[in-house]
């Protein structure tokens, strides 16, 4: 099973070159589900079909769906948010003060995004093509599982006896009503397990990557090096920057002010793609079409000009580097001279701003205008951060023993 998904900034075309890549895999004898979380759906329209929620077969092997979040939002979250209002009007916390707290920030993006997880492991499909939101949306919607997982593990830890035990102590319940409580303790187990599949399902680079879609102009391309650092960030695999809408030399032949626009026009784009060519990852063009492409056949014609004869979703094989790694620099052993390195491989770092700060045993590394906590190893929880240096794209923090806590 296959999973790529494609954003990028808005309008450069994003949702077209997702259909094209479903349409090519399909005619190519796979199972394809092409499937949309952006909100302003246009995956419909690039398709010349109407979707819904439920998958729809348009031809031999393909398959498309809008997910409709309004409906999952009242049906699965719907269900927990009853059972943590009881929980806090039990702590007794006011109801509508109740109600406000169990409003989560982002729940209709990560319901889309298990959506996808649902389609991708029920076995129907071989590859499931995802045409994401705009590239802004899209990385808070990747960040979620691990953010939430996070967050919910500090409010409720994973022993459910301990959390049991405080929320029978908060409300003085007695047996009669732990059945409730047993119930709210497995919806918030079940959304555990939930942004834990989720996790795994993006962080598995063999089976899961991002395709990140541009147009060859100088401010895009800021955008998507800053996005490539961010996505690298949070332990995700992207396979390909995509321009698109590449414009095509004019004849020699060709005079006046229109022939003078469009060889400026294209020498710009080529000075673009070159700079694109030194990016950790591969590069794909495709050609600026006359008319818009919507329909199988249109969509064939571009899928065409981006893959040529290639396979449009290779089998994804692990990454050459781990994405973050730990070294030892110096000293062995228990010794207080040791020294480490934290090393983070993050495309595109030295383009940016970059910030760290040491928050109790994680490290919160902001780069690319996002921002992770990295939950450090053991032996660096023993440590001070004494320095930072950047090599090409990797981040390296140097941890030295603390000696307060080092040998304890």
């Amino acid at each position: 099973m296959r999973v790529v998904l494609f954003t990028g900034k808005g309008g450069v075309g994003k949702t077209t070159l997702a259909a094209a890549t479903a349409t090519m895999l399909a005619r190519s004898g796979r199972k394809v589900l092409a499937v949309s979380t952006d909100p302003a759906h246009s995956l419909g329209d690039a398709l010349e079909a109407d979707l819904g929620g439920e998958p729809v077969e348009l031809e031999a092997g393909l398959c498309a769906a809008h997910i409709d979040t309004r409906a999952l939002l009242d049906d699965s979250w719907g269900r927990l948010q009853v059972h943590l209002r009881t929980m806090l009007s039990g702590a007794g916390v006011d109801e509508l003060v109740a109600d406000e707290l169990t409003v989560l920030p982002g729940v209709e993006e990560l319901l889309a995004l298990a959506e996808v997880r649902r389609a991708a492991e029920t076995g129907l499909w071989e590859v499931v093509v995802v045409d994401c939101g705009p590239t802004a949306e899209t990385l808070r919607l990747l960040a979620l599982p691990e953010a939430l997982s996070g967050y919910l593990e500090r409010l409720f830890p994973a022993h459910r006896r301990a959390v049991r035990g405080l929320l029978a102590g908060l409300t003085g319940a007695g047996r009669d009503a732990q059945p409730a409580w047993d119930r709210t303790i497995d919806a918030l187990d079940g959304l555990a397990e939930q942004l834990t599949g989720l996790r795994s399902m993006l962080a598995d680079h063999t089976r899961t990557s991002i395709r990140l879609v541009l147009t060859p102009e100088r401010v895009v391309v800021a955008e998507t090096r800053r996005t490539l650092t961010a996505l690298a960030l949070h332990g995700l695999h992207v396979d390909a920057l995509v321009a698109n809408r590449v414009l095509p030399g004019p004849p020699p032949s060709l005079r006046g002010p229109a022939a003078r626009w469009l060889r400026e026009r294209h020498a710009e784009q080529q000075a673009v793609l070159a700079e694109l060519a030194t990016a950790p990852v591969p590069l794909r063009t495709a050609a600026h079409t006359a008319a818009e492409p919507t329909g199988v056949a249109a969509l064939l014609a571009v899928a065409q000009s981006l893959y040529g004869s290639t396979d449009p979703a290779p089998p994804a094989g692990p990454l050459a580097a781990p994405l973050l790694q730990v070294r030892r620099t110096a000293g062995s052993g228990t010794s207080p001279d040791s020294e480490f390195e934290l090393v983070l491989r993050l495309p595109g770092v030295a383009a940016g701003s970059l910030d760290l700060a040491r928050v109790d045993d994680e490290l919160a590394v902001t780069a690319g205008g996002t921002r992770r906590m990295v939950a450090l190893p053991s032996v660096l929880r023993r440590c001070t951060v004494t320095g930072a240096r950047l090599s090409g794209d990797d981040l390296c923090v140097v941890f030295t023993p603390d000696p307060s806590v080092w040998l304890r």
